[in-house]
C-alpha cells in the first residue's frame, strides 16, 4: 500500500468522526466540553475577511463589495473602493494589514475584477485608510482573466515572517488548463514584495514565458491560507471537488497535483483521475474525503484557550463547523469537532485580544468563548 493510500486508510476519518482512535484521547482531553459564541457584528451577507487595526477596530471585508469598519459591535461602511465585479463565488474577498501597519498604514485586500469583456479573475490592492475612506490606492497583482464564470477565485492573503505577501487563486473552474500551466494564471499561490514587485528569487522568474509571481502550482481552490507561528510556512487548505479538500504545506516551486492527482471524484459520482500520487507532485499534508468545503483557517496561539493552543482550527462550509487539527511538528495527526451548527463557517481569525472570531454567512461575526 503507497504513503498516499496509507494516509487514506489510516489518518483521514470523516469529518463527523470525531478523531483517529489513538487521538481520541489526546484530543478529549485537551478540549472543554462546551464552546458558545457571542456576537460581535451581526449582518446578513457573506462576511469574507477579517483584519484588526492597532487600536483594535476590526475590518470586515463583505463578499457583496462592502468594507465595513467595527468598533464597540458599531459597524461604518468604508468608501472608496474599486469597482468590483459581484457574482457567484466573486466579489470583495479576503483583507489583510500590513505587518508594519502601525510606520505604514497599508491594507491589502483581494477581489474580483472583470475586464472589458466581462472575464473575471483575482485581483490584489493596496490601500490605505484616512477616516472612512480609502486612499492611495495601488494594483499590486492583476491575474489574467480567461472566462466570464463565476468560480474558484480563491482568494486567502498571508504575510511572512520575512514581509512576502502570499495569495491565492483558485483555477477558474478551468482545471484541465490552468492549474498545471506554469504559463497561465489561476490554480497558483503567489508571492510578492509588499508593493508588487515580483522577487529575484521566485521560482519561476528565469522561466521564459512563465507568470513569474507564482510560488506554487498545481491548486484547486484555496480559501485557507495561514503562517505558522513556529517554523514560518505558509500553510493553505483548498476545496477538493466531490472529496480531496486538502491541507497543504506551501513550498518554493512544488507542484501539488491538481488535477492529475486527487482524492475526489466530479460532482457527479465519475472518476476524472485514477491517481492518488505521482513522482514530482507533493502530497497534501492532510486531506477529507467525504469534503467537508474548508474555508478560513488560524493557528491557535492565545492563552485565552489552553486546551486549543497549538492546534490549527479550520471552518466548514458543509456542515457549519469549527474543526480543530491537532499537531505533532509540520503533521497533522488527528481532528475534532470543537463547534457545530453554525450554518457556513467562512473564516476563522484570532483577534488581538486572543479570542477566536468566527465569520458566518448569513450571520456575521461571532467571537468563541467557553461555559
Amino acid at each position: 500500500m503507497n504513503v498516499r493510500l496509507m494516509k487514506l486508510g489510516f489518518a483521514v476519518t470523516f469529518v463527523f468522526m470525531c478523531v483517529l482512535p489513538l487521538q481520541a484521547d489526546k484530543l478529549e482531553a485537551q478540549t472543554p466540553a462546551k464552546f458558545v459564541t457571542q456576537p460581535v457584528f451581526s449582518d446578513n451577507g457573506i462576511p469574507w475577511g477579517m483584519a484588526w487595526l492597532p487600536n483594535g477596530e476590526m475590518l470586515v471585508s463583505m463578499r457583496g463589495a462592502e468594507l465595513k469598519l467595527i468598533k464597540n459591535g458599531h459597524a461604518k461602511t468604508i468608501k472608496g473602493l474599486p469597482d468590483i465585479a459581484v457574482g457567484g463565488q466573486g466579489g470583495l474577498l479576503d483583507i489583510i494589514v500590513h505587518p508594519n501597519y502601525e510606520n505604514n498604514g497599508w491594507i491589502y485586500f483581494s477581489y474580483t475584477k472583470a475586464n472589458s469583456q466581462n472575464n473575471k479573475n483575482t485581483a490584489i490592492m493596496r490601500a490605505r485608510l484616512k477616516g472612512t475612506q480609502l486612499v492611495e490606492q495601488q494594483s499590486i497583482y492583476q491575474a489574467q482573466a480567461y472566462n466570464s464564470g463565476g468560480r474558484h477565485f480563491g482568494s486567502r492573503l498571508a504575510f511572512d515572517d520575512k514581509g512576502y505577501l502570499y495569495f491565492s487563486i483558485g483555477d477558474r473552474g478551468q482545471r484541465d488548463i490552468n492549474p498545471q500551466s506554469l504559463q497561465r494564471d489561476a490554480g497558483k499561490v503567489y508571492r510578492l514584495h509588499d508593493d508588487g514587485r515580483i522577487p529575484e528569487d521566485n521560482p519561476f522568474t528565469k522561466n521564459g514565458t512563465s507568470k513569474s509571481a507564482i510560488y506554487s502550482y498545481g491548486h484547486r481552490n484555496p480559501q485557507g491560507m495561514a503562517k505558522h507561528p513556529v517554523t514560518g510556512d505558509i500553510w493553505i487548505h483548498e476545496h477538493g471537488p466531490k472529496g480531496g479538500d486538502e491541507v497543504n504545506i506551501i513550498a518554493k516551486g512544488k507542484n501539488y497535483g491538481w488535477p492529475v492527482v486527487s482524492f475526489g471524484v466530479n460532482y457527479s459520482g465519475s472518476q476524472f483521475t485514477k491517481l492518488t500520487e505521482q513522482k514530482g507532485m507533493t502530497q497534501p499534508t492532510w486531506q477529507w474525503t467525504p469534503s467537508i468545503a474548508p474555508s478560513g483557517m488560524v493557528f491557535v496561539t492565545s492563552d485565552v484557550y489552553p486546551n486549543l493552543k497549538g492546534s490549527l482550527l479550520v471552518g466548514s462550509l458543509k456542515f457549519g463547523q469549527v474543526i480543530q487539527l491537532l499537531l505533532e511538528g509540520d503533521r497533522i495527526i488527528g481532528q475534532k469537532i470543537i463547534k457545530d451548527d453554525l450554518m457556513r463557517v467562512r473564516n476563522i481569525s484570532q483577534g488581538p485580544d486572543g479570542y477566536i472570531y468566527i465569520a458566518i454567512d448569513g450571520r456575521g461575526i461571532v467571537k468563541l468563548t467557553t461555559q
